[in-house]
């Protein structure tokens, strides 16, 4: 086992990396061409969770690293860059709680609703529902008055959201605006993908003149130039920088020339989709 999982280990996008707090340690596990996968353990029991573990072995090698003990899995949404290492999982420990909110899932335990209560260790989760990318999408929120987090999937990235696969710009306008827009600006946020340096480059074509999001993106390349992964982020920063969550500003509706949240959503989306920078 131990050899397949090194073998595996090469070739990430970014280096693997953690942030610790008092209440957490959370593990940025890079999986793919640009996925993260994030280890969460609570720092009182030792009792952790994994968001969207794509690639089992990867994430067990850490749960042995970290000798804490895995007990749930996260999933934000259905596709299989995110729950295709499901089955995997389980089959390696049947005794997992799987949450999620979709039947396209494989092995949910426990479907979730909106604001429903998860408890790993001593941390206190909720989940949020968040639909748009796909109509079953949740994210994941850590409530803790110091140390806020989210774990947005692909909905919330940083300069950016995802796309609307399933869902409409009245979707997105309430995922973001209305239920993650709500969280505490403290919270650090983690998402699905990196796209980051991508998602900025369109941005500061919508604002050129916006400092948060030139300063941003020129952090972001030189993280992305070291190999180094751009999560977390904080929701203070995405207010100021992120054309996705600025909708209602009259200034980006005047530069869309639009006159509500939900029409310049749907704008700013598709420009985005047809944006002629290469990634």
């Amino acid at each position: 086992m131990l050899s397949r999982v090194i073998s595996r280990c090469f070739g990430s996008h970014s280096l693997q990396s953690h942030v610790s707090n008092p209440i957490m340690k959370v593990r940025i596990i890079p999986a793919l061409e640009d996925n993260y996968m994030y280890l969460i353990i609570d720092n009182h029991t030792k009792h952790a969770a994994v968001v969207d573990p794509v690639d089992p072995v990867k994430v067990l090698l850490a749960v042995e690293e970290e000798k804490c003990q895995l007990t749930s899995i996260l999933t934000t949404h259905h596709h299989l860059d995110h729950a295709g290492g499901n089955q995997e999982m389980l089959e390696l420990d049947r005794h997992l709680n799987v949450y999620g909110n979709d039947k396209r899932i494989y092995g949910v335990t426990h479907k979730v609703k909106h604001g429903q209560r998860i408890d790993v260790g001593s941390l206190k989760f909720s989940s949020l529902l968040t639909p748009c990318h796909t109509t079953g999408h949740v994210s994941y929120f850590i409530e803790d008055r110091q140390h806020p987090a989210l774990f947005s999937g692909d909905t919330l990235f940083l300069g950016g959201c995802g796309k609307f696969f399933e869902g409409t710009g009245a979707h997105m306008y309430h995922s973001l605006i209305n239920v993650l827009s709500k969280l505490p600006n403290e919270t650090s946020i983690y998402c699905g993908h990196e796209y980051s340096v991508s998602n900025l480059e369109y941005a500061q074509y919508v604002q050129p003149f916006n400092q948060a999001t030139i300063n941003k993106l020129e952090w972001a390349k030189e993280q992305r130039q070291k190999g180094l992964s751009c999560m977390p982020f904080l929701m203070s920063e995405e207010k100021s920088y992120n054309p996705f969550m600025r909708v209602d500003d009259f200034i980006m509706q005047q530069r869309c020339g639009t006159s509500s949240g939900v029409g310049t959503m749907n704008f700013l989306r598709k420009e985005k989709d047809n944006f002629n920078i290469k990634y």
